[in-house]
């Protein structure tokens, strides 16, 4: 899928990236988004070899408040059940950076946002499946920050803004959700996509596109759909991770407009 070039340059900040992680098997079965993935995390390797780290933050995990992990070798976690034995035998062993872990927690800190770092957490399938596409060798060091349990749209959009600095040294950010995820319609053999799921992504495309961000963070009252989108925000809100580290004045690129099963969305758009 064509898009746009990165620019190349080590004063020019790193795009911020949000991406659908769809369902476990995404890792095994990429679609063309899997692809899409790769080939913009080739490209940014290319224009960008001052890439530090990743700094991701996925809705499978949920802390009580903000929360960092800080293990020098996490683990990569099959925080899921009931699928083929191929899938568990997956590993993404991108090493952990306590150096970047305690940047990120002295930034939100600096933005008063207290976050607790976490030596035991390991890499759960919102991180490690899509960086199996996206920087497949596993060399660029991994740090998540938890999803605060209860947290709105602000308040993870907040977090992000906390972390926009680190763009511009030589770190990419991550958001991990996606663009919808209502698991209560997945029946299985549906191959078409149900119509209200291209009516919300292609709203939130748009709201993006203009760089709307007020219309985005009060989707859930302007967005069509956005009830049966998202029954619950978790797997929404990693998008305001990454609108909040691509700051105001950005421009978007669209990686993936996927649809798999009928029902998720696996959008996918870098900001510069």
């Amino acid at each position: 899928m064509p898009h746009a070039q990165i620019p190349s340059s080590a004063t020019v900040a790193i795009p911020a990236l949000y991406l659908s992680h769809g369902a476990p098997l995404f890792a095994l079965d990429p679609g063309t988004t899997g692809p899409a993935l790769t080939r913009w995390g080739a490209c940014l390797h290319a224009s960008h070899p001052e890439l530090r780290g990743v700094v991701v933050m996925s809705p499978h995990w949920m802390a009580r408040g903000p929360a960092v992990m800080t293990h020098p070798a996490p683990a990569t976690w099959h925080d899921f059940g009931g699928f083929p034995p191929p899938l568990y035998q997956l590993r993404y062993p991108a090493p952990g950076e306590p150096a970047l872990a305690g940047e990120v927690i002295g930034r939100l800190a600096a933005a008063g946002i207290a976050a607790a770092g976490d030596p035991q957490r390991p890499l759960d399938h919102g991180a490690w499946v899509p960086l199996m596409h996206l920087l497949p060798d596993a060399s660029v060091p991994v740090v998540q920050v938890a999803l605060p349990a209860g947290a709105g749209p602000r308040a993870v959009y907040a977090i992000g803004s906390a972390l926009q600095g680190l763009r511009s040294e030589g770190v990419l950010v991550v958001g991990s959700g996606s663009m919808t995820h209502n698991l209560s319609e997945f029946f299985g053999g549906r191959d078409a996509p149900l119509p209200y799921v291209g009516e919300f992504s292609r709203w939130i495309e748009d709201a993006v596109q203009r760089g709307d961000t007020e219309a985005l963070l009060d989707y859930r009252q302007r967005a069509p759909h956005a009830a049966r989108a998202h029954p619950t925000e978790d797997h929404f809100l990693p998008i305001f991770f990454a609108l909040g580290a691509a700051g105001s004045d950005r421009t978007v690129d669209y990686l993936s407009r996927e649809v798999r099963y009928g029902i998720l969305a696996m959008d996918a758009f870098a900001l510069h």
